[in-house]
């Protein structure tokens, strides 16, 4: 049921194409909600004279949120059936992102983003258990792609109401919030043609998978520190610079969508070539992006890195999602997923707050160097284990 070779098992089972376009919708109307807050609250909090140390505090309130519904997921997952939490949590993502539209003060934004992350989390793990539930090994990359893409999609296109609407008057909150009410509804109707649904996590099943596979733990621990990095400081880092809020704004587009075109491809390659090896150069990559970004001054170079950054970044999870699926079933496959919203927001939280802190205490450039060097680390850490396994095989 959960050995590190079971594709066998998935190898030639029907895709259950409901349950699949169910979840990337939902995960697309998720990531709309997270796109726009993260851009628009670093630069209400910006405009409004708060600081970087608590603009970065604000966001890991998040991550928090994000951890403590993953401590919950085996109660919640045993109670309620897996499609139904889908739709309760993505109505719990409305419910927030119209409460930053109707109040100002900044402890109830605390409140909101603490839940909004609850939410979120059991979004994440749920869709993920299901995705692979749903999906034969055959197609797993390119479907996680499909996946990642629509994640990406939707940060992309949350900062663009930004611009439209302006950062005042919560307008934006409450337009997304009305979307993503509207797509819970139509989760529920697609989810009524779903042959598969998402099985409970088994007792104990986190702890289990983390000793099962550490180096899979790290590698989404990684990619929450440089994607909340690149969509949550790295708009105040433009601010800070000099560019406006619109290009700031802006900025947050320029890694979500390349990143979302990106990753179809991204699923063709793990389908065709050694996924480990995939998980590796794209760490790389988005280590390389980041240290390159304060030697930049053209704004054309400054959005290409950017580009490449998020796409590098985000194919670090995408790699890490397929080979969840490729080497665990069952119970262990919505504890697999949960693991990663943990260590999502692990990283998340490390990477908001170290980063803000790091700008603060040493200089603007800083933050992305400090970045950049951190991810090194972890490439350095994933290209080692990689020789390792290859040698103990021969």
């Amino acid at each position: 049921m959960q050995t590190a070779h079971t594709t066998d098992i998935a190898a030639d089972i029907a895709p259950d194409w409901a349950a699949i376009a169910v979840v990337i919708l939902g995960v697309t109307a998720f990531a709309v909600g997270q796109g726009l807050t993260y851009p628009l609250i670093a630069l209400i909090l910006e405009s409004r004279g708060v600081s970087s140390s608590m603009a970065g505090l604000n966001a890991s309130v998040f991550a928090l949120g994000l951890a403590s519904s993953t401590l919950l997921i085996g109660t919640l997952t045993q109670k309620i059936r897996g499609d139904r939490l889908i739709v309760a949590s993505l109505c719990g993502v409305s419910a927030c992102l119209a409460t930053f539209s109707a109040f100002d003060e900044l402890w109830i934004w605390f409140v909101a983003r603490f839940l909004l992350g609850f939410c979120t989390s059991i979004i994440y793990t749920v869709s993920e258990a299901w995705l692979n539930t749903a999906c034969p090994d055959r197609l797993r990359g390119r479907v996680s792609g499909a996946y990642s893409a629509g994640m990406c999609a939707g940060f992309a296109a949350g900062p663009l109401a930004i611009p439209l609407v302006g950062i005042e008057d919560g307008f934006a909150f409450a337009l997304t919030a009305a979307y993503v009410a509207l797509v819970a509804f139509a989760s529920v109707m697609l989810g009524r043609y779903a042959k598969t649904k998402p099985e409970a996590s088994e007792a104990g099943g986190l702890l289990t998978f983390v000793k099962m596979a550490p180096v899979l733990t790290l590698m989404v621990v990684a990619f929450g520190f440089s994607d909340i990095a690149a969509i949550s400081m790295i708009p105040l880092y433009f601010v800070e610079r000099g560019y406006s809020q619109n290009f700031a704004a802006f900025v947050v587009t320029m890694v979500a969508l390349p990143t979302a075109l990106a990753q179809p491809f991204v699923g063709w390659l793990l389908d065709r070539l050694s996924r480990p090896v995939i998980a590796v150069s794209g760490s790389l990559i988005a280590a390389i992006a980041f240290l390159a970004l304060p030697f930049m001054t053209s704004q054309v170079a400054l959005l290409i890195a950017i580009s490449i950054l998020g796409a590098a970044s985000f194919s670090l999870y995408t790699a890490a999602l397929t080979l969840l699926g490729e080497r665990f079933r069952g119970g262990l496959l919505v504890s697999g997923a949960a693991v990663f919203a943990l260590a999502y927001s692990i990283g998340s939280a490390a990477g908001s707050g170290s980063t803000g802190l790091t700008m603060d205490l040493i200089s603007v450039d800083a933050g992305p160097v400090f970045v950049g060097l951190l991810m090194l680390v972890f490439t350095g850490f994933f290209a080692f284990n990689l020789v390792r396994l290859r040698a103990a095989k021969r």
